[in-house]
């Protein structure tokens, strides 16, 4: 998360192309640590959030109201008499700091204009709200800081207001090269690791995204870089840091699959190719709310599938281990032939014994070699036959019981491995609600009768368009393969499914036609990623048409038969056009 000077840079243009001049209509502190003002300028009325949360802090335009405590806080209630109705005159950035400072215009109670600064400063767990004088004295915080908290910066009412330099760190805006290089050459760290040390708002990916642009690897030392490569990121540096000068960001959210791993002001070539792609953004102010909210959902949907996960963990380490103690133990019934073979030579040859053998030495008929045969000296020939056959005989009840016994075990564990696929899969929490059902229904939770009327199901598949306009469907979970498979799908269409591990039915609508080679690979591919196998370089799919699978007899939901399938190896990707 690249929440650094650029962005600030970037918000903090927006922010004064919107409300500067405007007046502050509304002020309120929904939460402890958080602002939201509403301006009104040129017609328009907007809401601005500042949040100081250590976890979490923002800036952004949003369209949603918070609902505000029924007593306004302090601080609210300062900003209220002080700034209430107030104008706001300018909104700067100083260097590329993570500070936002905003200067507003207001009349006292004598009528006369004066004049004060909100400084926000959206620095992680330092983030704080701070409310000055024009001559800089803090008047008050939405944190107290104190002596005892921080050693560098007291942060209270009547302390002058300046900002904390911890470290040596130079301003991107304006540094010369000569410093710049100076710089470098001083810092015996890696290259993407110095750039952020000493440069004031510049970030890890930012520090990687220059080492990209310029040619360099970023784990090289920086204090042994040449002459020409200084000047080259020099110049690197200087190109980007003119685009942050005049104003010219492109907000993007760069996406993994479906899910947002980065978001920056400028364009991350760094992430190209593979299976990133960036979306754009018209402001970082949606950029923002979007992000926050789709890494919120997936975080939520995380927490909530714990318990699922929990259930189908503990289930999986019991079959796992019952499977391997029922495959010893069929492992040692391969001896039965052995004893039944036994009996039948002391039948042949035990009229030779007179009594008190240890062993009988005879020609095994079957193999036509010479073969010892253990016997118990304290048994006739015939009691040790039968003492042969009645251990051949239990060994067989025994290999009998556990071939069906070892074959129920390992469909329950492929059937508990497709669930945890689909958990990994799921993306909202529709998603969880089918699997949920489904352990039900099998008995790994316990239903319970609430009275309540049950839950609707919205749960959809997945559904892309490929390259050539044929739409393609993938199940999240055992319920929507089987439909998808057995309901939707008819009997030309084509069925891809990764060979030999748990993983989604991935379904294309042929309509008749003669499907091109790009969609077998568009489809295996997405079959690929939709299986847990999604994290290897190939995964072997096979694909079939719809008519020639079957549906396991006494099977679980989406567990198919099918024979005389073909084959081909796809790179897992779920980069293709999706239908919301």
């Amino acid at each position: 998360m690249a929440f650094d000077g650029i962005i600030i840079a970037n918000l903090t243009k927006e922010i004064k192309d919107r409300i500067e001049g405007g007046k502050i209509s509304k002020i309120a502190q929904p939460e402890k640590d958080e602002l939201l003002f509403t301006v009104k300028n040129n017609r328009e009325t907007c809401r601005l959030l500042l949040s100081a949360s250590a976890s979490l802090p923002l800036a952004y335009f949003t369209e949603n109201n918070k609902p505000s405590p029924m007593t306004a806080p302090n601080f609210c209630m300062l900003l209220r008499k002080h700034i209430g109705n107030g104008k706001i005159i300018d909104v700067s950035q100083p260097g590329l700091e993570r500070i936002i400072q905003f200067e507003i215009e207001h009349l006292d109670e004598l009528g006369d204009v004066r004049r004060k600064k909100l400084i926000v400063e959206l620095m992680g767990k330092h983030s704080n709200i701070i409310f000055c004088r024009e001559d800089g004295v803090i008047i008050d915080s939405i944190k107290h800081i104190s002596a005892q908290v921080s050693s560098v910066r007291e942060v209270l009412p009547g302390r002058e207001y300046f900002i904390p330099h911890t470290t040596e760190k130079y301003d991107p805006l304006s540094i010369d090269e000569e410093t710049f290089k100076q710089a470098m050459l001083s810092t015996p760290a890696p290259l993407q690791k110095a750039l952020y040390m000493r440069l004031t708002g510049i970030s890890p990916i930012i520090g990687e995204e220059l080492c990209h642009l310029a040619s360099l690897n970023p784990d090289m030392s920086a204090n042994e870089l040449s002459e020409a490569e200084l000047i080259h990121l020099y110049r690197t540096f200087s190109f980007m840091m003119e685009d942050v000068k005049a104003g010219r960001f492109s907000p993007n959210i760069v996406y993994r699959q479906e899910e947002p791993v980065e978001f920056s002001a400028l364009p991350l070539t760094c992430y190209e190719g593979g299976d990133y792609t960036a979306r754009p953004f018209a402001t970082v102010s949606q950029l923002l709310e979007a992000y926050y909210s789709e890494k919120n959902t997936i975080t939520r949907i995380r927490q909530k599938s714990v318990d699922l996960r929990k259930i189908v963990q503990t289930a999986l380490e019991r079959n796992y281990k019952k499977y391997d103690l029922q495959l010893k133990q069929l492992k040692d019934t391969d001896k039965r032939e052995k004893y039944k073979v036994y009996g039948e030579l002391l039948n042949t040859y035990g009229y030779e014994l007179t009594g008190g053998e240890k062993e009988l030495k005879c020609l095994n008929y079957y193999t036509n070699e010479e073969i010892r045969i253990p016997l118990d000296p304290q048994l006739t020939a015939r009691e040790n036959s039968q003492k042969f056959f009645d251990k051949y005989n239990k060994m067989k009840r025994t290999y009998e019981a556990l071939s069906d016994l070892t074959l129920e075990t390992k469909k329950e564990i492929e059937h508990l491995e497709s669930i945890s696929t689909a958990l990994d899969i799921a993306l909202l929490e529709e998603d969880l609600v089918q699997i949920k059902e489904e352990l039900t229904e099998y008995g790994y939770i316990r239903r319970r009768y609430t009275g309540t009327k049950k839950q609707k199901i919205t749960s959809k598949p997945f559904h892309y368009i490929s390259s050539d306009g044929f739409h393609i469907y993938v199940g999240k979970n055992n319920y929507q393969n089987e439909e998808l498979t057995f309901k939707l799908a008819t009997g030309n269409d084509w069925w891809f499914h990764a060979k030999g591990i748990p993983g989604s039915h991935v379904i294309v609508k042929a309509e008749g036609k003669e499907l091109p080679d790009r969609v077998f690979e568009e489809a295996g591919a997405l079959a690929a990623y939709y299986s847990k196998g999604r994290n290897n370089d190939k995964v072997e799919i096979d694909y079939i048409q719809r008519k020639s699978v079957k549906k396991a007899a006494g099977g679980a939901p989406g567990f198919v038969i099918y024979h005389t399938n073909y084959s081909l190896l796809a790179i897992p990707s779920a980069n293709f056009t999706i239908v919301e």
